[in-house]
């Protein structure tokens, strides 16, 4: 018993030194960056007010949502906060600005996180059509996935095409080069990571996992995640040259072994230093390489510091 308060006493303090390092991080290096006091004026349509004459796929740094479809995970107050990582639903986050959703399903195609179950994916399409016919210009990355432990629903991948149908934009290395304007009417980057069915081929109509790439570090300290973040997206080539997303998550894990299990809590250590990454990677010559940039409860300022480095990229000062 004495061994365990001391290691809850010593991981206490490690979590207190870590949140330390950011906020020292953020006050002597600041959040300036190229962009960083743009707004847009209306986040529904931030990318369509960049002119998506001039707007290459390969520029934008996608805001993007961390296990999209949990707002109505589990019981309220009882498991939700455990697995809870979004208040909005999908179309309000599609509304506040995020572009890139990432859903996690079973075989009977609701939406999970762990053993905890939700609605049917069917809504989550239902939400991204809404916003898809109220929108002319505005690109999704939808990332569908059977999460780990589940079995892949039957016929799924006929499923998405089905549902999206013309929506979709093929699997073609040469779309990260191409604008906006030049993908247009196709709305929806949809990749498809089943867990054994077959994965999507080149030239269909889903994206298979090889093109969004992460590194996960699952841990529920905010300094190791924030450096492990840094290096791990050092690693990569610049935007401009690669052919695939690549995804950085500025979040941080509950862990069993940890008395704060509530998403909201934990996550709530590295949040408010999404621009202070952004600054970071200007600061240390890896901005180049910055894309999809995801969040847990995603909100306005979030979305706006993406925006805004995007907006630089297109005016070249970036």
């Amino acid at each position: 018993m004495g061994a365990q308060v001391s290691k809850q006493i010593e991981r206490r303090t490690d979590i207190k030194t870590e949140k330390k390092v950011l906020a020292d991080l953020k006050q002597s290096c600041g959040c300036d960056y190229p962009g960083c006091d743009y707004r847009p004026a209306d986040r529904k349509n931030w990318m369509s007010a960049l002119n998506p004459d001039k707007l290459r796929i390969n520029q934008i740094v996608w805001p993007g949502t961390h296990d999209s479809a949990t707002n109505k995970i589990g019981i309220p107050f009882i498991s939700r906060p455990f697995a809870q990582c979004q208040k909005l639903s999908i179309y309000d986050q599609l509304v506040a600005g995020a572009r890139v959703l990432d859903v996690r399903i079973q075989e009977d195609r609701r939406v999970c996180h762990g053993i905890l179950l939700t609605y049917s994916v069917d809504v989550v399409i239902a939400d991204v059509k809404k916003f898809l016919s109220e929108t002319q210009s505005e690109i999704i990355i939808l990332e569908i996935r059977t999460e780990f432990g589940h079995t892949d629903p039957p016929d799924f991948d006929q499923y998405l095409k089905d549902q999206f149908g013309d929506h979709l934009i093929h699997n073609d290395d040469r779309v990260f080069e191409k604008t906006i304007a030049e993908i247009l009417p196709r709305r929806v980057i949809c990749v498809w990571k089943p867990q054994k069915a077959a994965a999507p081929a080149a030239g269909d109509p889903l994206w298979s996992s090889g093109y969004l790439k992460d590194n996960w570090t699952d841990t529920d300290k905010p300094s190791t995640k924030f450096e492990s973040n840094m290096k791990h997206l050092g690693e990569q080539p610049a935007a401009a040259g690669r052919k695939y997303f690549y995804r950085v998550e500025n979040t941080v894990t509950p862990q069993a072994d940890n008395p704060i299990l509530c998403v909201r809590a934990v996550t709530g250590r590295i949040q408010p230093y999404a621009r202070t990454f952004i600054a970071q990677c200007l600061a240390r010559g890896i901005a180049d390489r910055l894309q999809i940039f995801s969040t847990d409860f995603i909100d306005d300022d979030f979305v706006d510091a993406c925006a805004g480095l995007t907006s630089a990229r297109v005016e070249g000062k970036a």
